[in-house]
């Protein structure tokens, strides 16, 4: 059992988003090995579906291919054992209907996406304080973690 050790998995289509999140998650103390990544909201649903643990929390992009993070964010909330996983919306739009939608839906928390990675880091650790070490989640009971990028 990894007992505390919070499992993040990051839902972007954009690469770099990836990566820079990622990265902002691991300056903050994340460890690499925790993170997970999705291209899309399928492969997002996949990786739910396939892993029989449950990640602490979701960053999930609105804007995505396949399955768009509003579409993906009602799947997860449908599915009566991964409903109460934490989702941070974590996009560019700062659309008023897309704010809405995302709440309307259950997500969590909505992030506007920084402009800077200064910015991004300060943004992450106001999170990581919040989520992993202020609020109660639910742990992760597994011992590895599968790679996939």
């Amino acid at each position: 059992m990894v007992s505390g050790v919070p499992m993040v998995i990051i839902a972007d289509d954009d690469i770099d988003d990836r990566l820079l999140l990622t990265e902002a998650l691991v300056e903050n103390g994340v460890e690499r090995s925790r993170i997970l990544l999705a291209c899309d909201g399928e492969e997002l649903l996949s990786l739910l579906a396939e892993y029989s643990h449950t990640p602490s929390i979701i960053f999930l992009d609105l804007n995505m291919p396949k399955k768009n993070g509003l579409k993906t964010l009602e799947a997860i909330r449908a599915n009566p054992t991964q409903r109460h996983i934490p989702v941070l919306i974590f996009t560019t739009s700062n659309s008023r209907s897309d704010i809405l939608s995302s709440y309307d839906l259950g997500c969590n928390a909505y992030f506007e996406k920084p402009y800077s990675y200064s910015e991004l880091v300060d943004m992450v650790g106001v999170i990581k304080s919040y989520w992993f070490e202020k609020a109660t989640l639910i742990k992760p009971d597994f011992a590895e973690l599968p790679r996939r990028n």
